[in-house]
């Protein structure tokens, strides 16, 4: 039984229109809910952190070490139900985090008392900030909980500020959501279907028939224009009297009695005729090599702007410096930088301009050069950020950013204050230790948003101390089983061989990283740049 092209496009299109319904209807109902549960564990999340700053942490730890109250724990709790009252939020707490269970410290549910022991539910380790989850118990409902840390001086988390948020509502919204897309969704299928049929008759099925006759006359055109004979026999001889096998077109056994069959025997016909002008083809060839030619040139001229000299200042015994960069592609968005702003201070930079390609590296030669010019005129890194941010934004209508992380050394007293605008942090290694994670929070993107401030931070480097700073190329590189190296893999790497000259363990990460990619393709700029302190 044959079915004309016209009954299979009304039944695809119907299948089609099911299909692409049902998926949208699953992909709409589950964006809302997690775009809802976000958005609870957003709010939660931010409740925790402003109650953990409005509490006074002084009295927190005193009730946390004594498990005593005084006169100002009801201040305190009153707080904590102003927050709870203009928020409409379930309930505000502080609990002491032990081994094995939860001790109340303050709790805006008046039936839970002071001192009110739990066994451990949720553990959260002390190098976590914060924890959101959501749950549906029997005792408690559905919640959306948010743990966030209460740290003193030192860093260490002594109590953790809790915030509950009911979702019993969410479910409601989630049904009337659902229900409402359905009907819209169904509505816009039966309309789309009778609309698609009747443009496939009109714009599919008469213009097949069309193509047909055109390229048929398309072949008879170039028959006449260039006196060229077509044969429609198994083998032909081509140019220098060579002979070729037929083309898995001419080997096409099309039979199903509609349209397609007439265009198949046309596209046949013209097959022939485009094998003589694949021989044009050499000239794109040609225009590659010259493009290739080009960005070769572009990388070397790109490559020549960072600094590669090594030892980079051999007449400097106070540190040693090394870095490296390997583009995806001809040409990479990433880079780094470091000169003496003078003959006490050493400036570093890593950076990673969004995209890929020759975009990302002309991006990345402004924003190189703004920032070094900047720091030559011996303005702080934060200054540096924020004024490099500014000009960026001027103009930027590719929209792209660029995440980077700078720091300035004072040589002779091993200060050293840095800057991160939304760049990977890097690790540091005391002196006989191992690498570990320098964290702080960072700014925002450079040429993301007018207007921005950079926070510096400080650190004291002392001799034999390390700063090891790279690109999301190396925790992002990817194996064969799109499994990424990751953080944990790169810290290894590091201490696996921690006092290594930074001339030998940046290679030794790259291998490590060769290693673990093996024959997958890179995706990412890889650079790296390790900085020893030696002292005065």
């Amino acid at each position: 039984m044959k079915i004309s092209l016209r009954m299979k496009a009304v039944l695809g299109i119907i299948c089609m229109s099911v299909i692409i319904s049902a998926t949208a209807v699953a992909l709409s109902y589950h964006t809302y809910a997690d775009t809802m549960d976000e958005h609870y564990m957003t709010l939660a999340t931010d409740l925790a952190y402003t109650a953990s700053e409005m509490v006074d942490e002084e009295k927190i730890q005193q009730y946390v070490q004594t498990l005593t109250q005084d006169d100002e724990y009801d201040k305190q709790l009153d707080i904590l139900r102003r927050i709870q009252s203009a928020n409409n939020v379930d309930c505000i707490y502080i609990l002491e985090m032990r081994e094995t269970e939860t001790c109340t410290i303050m709790d805006t549910d008046p039936e839970m008392e002071f001192g009110h022991v739990d066994p451990l539910v949720q553990p959260m380790a002390q190098e976590d900030d914060a924890l959101v989850y959501i749950s549906n118990t029997d005792s408690y409902g559905w919640l959306c909980s948010s743990m966030v840390w209460m740290r003193d001086d030192s860093g260490h988390g002594y109590a953790v500020m809790c915030v509950d948020i009911s979702m019993n509502d969410v479910m409601a919204d989630r049904m009337e959501f659902l229900r409402v897309v359905l009907i819209a969704i169904l509505l816009a299928m039966i309309a789309a279907c009778i609309v698609l049929v009747l443009l496939v008759n009109r714009f599919v099925v008469n213009p097949i028939n069309q193509v047909a006759r055109a390229a048929l006359q398309y072949v008879s055109d170039r028959r006449t224009s260039e006196g060229n004979s077509i044969s429609t026999a198994p083998r032909r001889t081509v140019s220098g009297g060579s002979s070729e096998e037929r083309s898995a077109i001419s080997q096409l056994n099309i039979h199903t009695g509609d349209e397609i069959q007439a265009l198949s025997e046309a596209i046949k016909t013209m097959e022939l005729e485009i094998n003589e002008y694949i021989q044009d083809l050499t000239t794109v060839t040609a225009e590659k090599e010259r493009i290739g030619a080009e960005l070769n040139v572009a990388t070397q001229i790109q490559a020549d702007m960072l600094p590669r000299i090594f030892p980079a200042f051999p007449e400097r015994t106070e540190l040693d410096i090394y870095a490296t960069m390997n583009p995806a592609k001809e040409v990479g968005g990433d880079f780094y930088d470091f000169f003496l702003v003078d003959d006490d201070h050493l400036a570093v930079v890593i950076a990673d301009v969004s995209g890929k390609g020759v975009p990302a590296a002309l991006f990345m030669v402004i924003a190189k050069t703004l920032i070094k010019n900047h720091a030559q005129n011996k303005e702080n890194p934060g200054a540096v950020f924020t004024q490099t941010n500014e000009q960026l934004c001027e103009g930027n209508d590719a929209g792209l950013f660029v995440t980077a992380w700078m720091g300035i050394l004072q040589i002779s007293t091993g200060k050293f204050t840095y800057v991160n605008a939304g760049h990977n942090p890097p690790l540091l290694k005391r002196a006989g230790g191992q690498f570990e994670w320098l964290k702080s929070r960072p700014g925002f993107v450079l040429a993301g948003m007018e207007g921005v401030r950079y926070r510096e931070n400080t650190l004291h480097l002392e001799p034999g101390d390390r700063l090891y700073l790279y690109t999301d190329g190396v925790t992002e590189a990817t194996n064969g089983a799109q499994e990424l190296f990751g953080e944990e893999r790169l810290q290894q790497a590091l201490n696996d061989n921690p006092d290594l000259p930074v001339e030998e363990l940046l290679p030794k990460i790259k291998r490590s990283i060769d290693t673990f990619v093996g024959d997958a393709d890179q995706f990412d700029d890889i650079t790296m740049l390790g900085l020893s302190y030696k002292g005065v």
